[in-house]
């Protein structure tokens, strides 16, 4: 049987925080995204047209290097406040590289790292 390797991303629009469940204590990477409140306000005032573009471009750049992140997994659980973990879902689901990845979403509000940690532990440890 093949071992097992688990992450859980908490995630919203703007940053991902990875936790791989082997590792104790659980060590947090955090991904930011490059679409920020600021470049949101200079974008408004020239075009929100313009900045609406830039949002989806970078939008899907974030979920891109995402995608890199989880191809080395066997199980990962999406979980946080934005519908960004169900966006992510669906363009995992429909990639065929991903076939083969258990992929949970769960619905969660905004934790601190220590409670994703603990929600992380609790998850993985039901099952392995």
């Amino acid at each position: 049987m093949k071992k097992e390797n688990c992450i859980g991303i908490w995630m919203d629009h703007s940053s991902a925080n990875l936790m791989e469940f082997t590792t104790d204590p659980i060590e947090t990477n955090t991904i930011e995204s490059q679409f920020t409140h600021q470049e949101k306000e200079d974008g408004l005032v020239k075009s929100e047209s313009l900045m609406h573009n830039k949002e989806q471009h970078e939008q899907k750049a974030f979920y891109k290097y995402l995608e890199g992140k989880i191809l080395g997994y066997t199980d990962v659980i999406l979980f946080g406040p934005t519908n960004a973990k169900v966006e992510l879902y669906n363009i995992l689901k429909t990639n065929h590289l991903y076939k083969d990845i258990k992929i949970e979403v769960v619905e969660a509000d905004k934790m601190t790292e220590n409670q994703q940690h603990a929600f992380v532990k609790k998850h993985f440890s039901k099952k392995y």
